[in-house]
């Protein structure tokens, strides 16, 4: 039995999955959630960027949440969700499979990345919380949107 706090740190998260994982985003850093229209190509970007779009007059840059994984790519016909968050000046829309709900779950009880998490997702990672038989990994929006650390590395895929 753990000792009853009157006031538990806890963090809301707004679930989503990708490729059959699940995934968390500080609740406070999602501005909205939104079926994107139109993504636009961008010439010589990198495969991790789907695109730019118009949202209600912002420019917002489309980033393949599978392709920054290094996932399998999402089956054609298959239309992604898009989180919008906010970086500095930079607006941008992570494109996922299917968005979940919100869980409040306690700061205390997320873990530090296991030995045995995919390094890939290890990269991006913040922790992570055990959830009925599932893992919940919790993005580090900072390091998923520093794109350009990585290519300038030359980290490559195994």
């Amino acid at each position: 039995m753990t000792a009853m706090n009157d006031n538990p740190q806890v963090t809301e998260y707004l679930t989503f999955t990708t490729a059959g994982q699940i995934f968390g985003l500080p609740i406070e850093r999602v501005q909205e959630v939104f079926r994107p229209a139109r993504i636009t190509r961008v010439p010589l970007a990198g495969a991790q960027i789907a695109g730019v779009l118009n949202l209600r007059g912002r420019i917002v840059t489309a980033i393949d949440m599978r392709s920054r994984l290094d996932l399998h790519a999402r089956d054609q016909g298959i239309a992604p969700m898009a989180i919008g968050i906010e970086s500095g000046a930079e607006s941008f829309g992570l494109l996922v499979d299917a968005l979940g709900e919100v869980l409040k779950l306690p700061d205390a009880e997320r873990e530090a990345n296991p030995v045995n998490l995919d390094r890939k997702l290890a990269r991006v990672s913040a922790g992570v919380y055990r959830l009925d038989g599932q893992l919940l990994v919790v993005l580090d929006v900072d390091r998923v949107l520093d794109l350009g650390a990585e290519a300038a590395a030359g980290v490559t895929a195994d």
